[in-house]
């Protein structure tokens, strides 16, 4: 039985694009589509545009977790191998793994002849959202061999927004998230590695569905569609490429400049999510200091009782690489465990 992407029993999370309701486009990682059905055959169909790096999608299935290899561009048909069990119902969350390396389209689901959609759980009302880079998305999560280490040689197999810490986090507090995280952004255009030469900067992507001109035209994102209780920006870290001039020459016009972009990027999410906890955040990888230095001073400028900064306890020197799924979980439960910590309005 052909099942359209939209139909009304699949839960879908994250910042999607649905200017064509049969055919939803999934840009940011953590994106998902959740359902429950009947019986032993589950298929997906979907198209994919790529940019760079070889794209899969995420399945767990009865709780079981693999990921599919998309063709790179067009059509990738789907089989997913289905548990037998005593019931002959199952629980199935396909979900984006990467970036903006990569676009991709729903195009449609497929369950047995007979068989029928069943009613998923409530969620919470717990909302989270997430500006990030690289170690936001889950990149190189996987290569659990490299915990403390360098990143191997690879070509994004091992990138899994389900073992980022945003996504482990959210879990921890039973919490949807919207991940608005790429792999290599800096706050501002012109610094950082996304896009470079031309890099495109946080301040240009936050409030975008589309964002990666490679694939198009930018458009606009409707906050209407969801408001977070809780907002983290880990921004900060590709920053210092190709200079690092927090480090070399904190009291510079640079990085000064700097620190008065993130000051009014906190002020236009403030504006958009007037009733939410903002905090303010890196992460264990490896930094210079003076990069947590700034954005405390400027949260200090702030002058916000909601707008926080946090520092975990091995904040910028755990680890020379991404974050291996060991290090995602050690940054989540100092996090998850913070923002219980915090008075939130509507949480429980």
């Amino acid at each position: 039985m052909k099942i359209k992407p939209n139909d009304v029993m699949i839960r879908y999370t994250g910042r999607i694009d649905w200017t064509d309701a049969e055919k939803p486009v999934w840009v940011y990682p953590c994106t998902s589509a959740e359902m429950k059905f009947t019986g032993n055959t589950l298929k997906i169909k979907v198209s994919n545009r790529n940019n760079y790096w070889d794209n899969y999608l995420g399945c767990i299935i009865d709780q079981s977790q693999r990921s599919y290899l998309l063709n790179k561009e067009g059509i990738t048909e789907l089989d997913i191998v289905v548990p037998d069990n005593d019931t002959n119902e199952h629980c199935v969350l396909f979900f984006k793994r990467q970036d903006a390396c990569h676009e991709v389209t729903i195009l449609e689901y497929e369950i047995g002849d007979g068989e029928r959609l069943l009613p998923l759980k409530p969620l919470s009302g717990r909302r989270i959202e997430v500006y990030g880079d690289s170690v936001s998305a889950g990149e190189v999560s996987e290569a659990v061999d490299c915990v403390g280490k360098e990143d191997p040689v690879h070509n994004g197999g091992y990138s899994n927004s389900w073992y980022s810490y945003a996504w482990i986090t959210a879990r921890k507090l039973k919490a949807q998230i919207h991940d608005i995280a790429q792999g290599g952004i800096a706050l501002m255009d012109r610094i950082g590695w996304f896009q470079e030469p031309n890099q495109i900067g946080m301040e240009s992507v936050w409030d975008k569905v589309h964002y990666n001109p490679t694939f198009g035209p930018v458009t606009q994102w409707d906050f209407s569609q969801y408001t977070p209780q809780v907002v983290i920006v880990a921004i900060g870290q590709n920053d210092n490429h190709p200079y690092d001039f927090m480090k070399n020459d904190y009291n510079g016009r640079q990085a000064e400049t700097w620190r008065d972009h993130y000051m009014k990027f906190l002020g236009k999410l403030r504006k958009t999510y007037p009733d939410a906890h903002i905090i303010c955040c890196t992460t264990l990888l490896c930094h210079d200091c003076s990069w947590d230095k700034a954005i405390g001073e400027v949260v200090d400028n702030m002058n916000d009782k909601m707008i926080t900064h946090y520092v975990y306890g091995r904040n910028g020197f755990g680890t020379p690489g991404h974050l291996r799924i060991p290090e995602a979980c050690e940054m989540a439960t100092e996090l998850a465990e913070y923002i219980e910590g915090l008075e939130i309005e509507g949480w429980n």
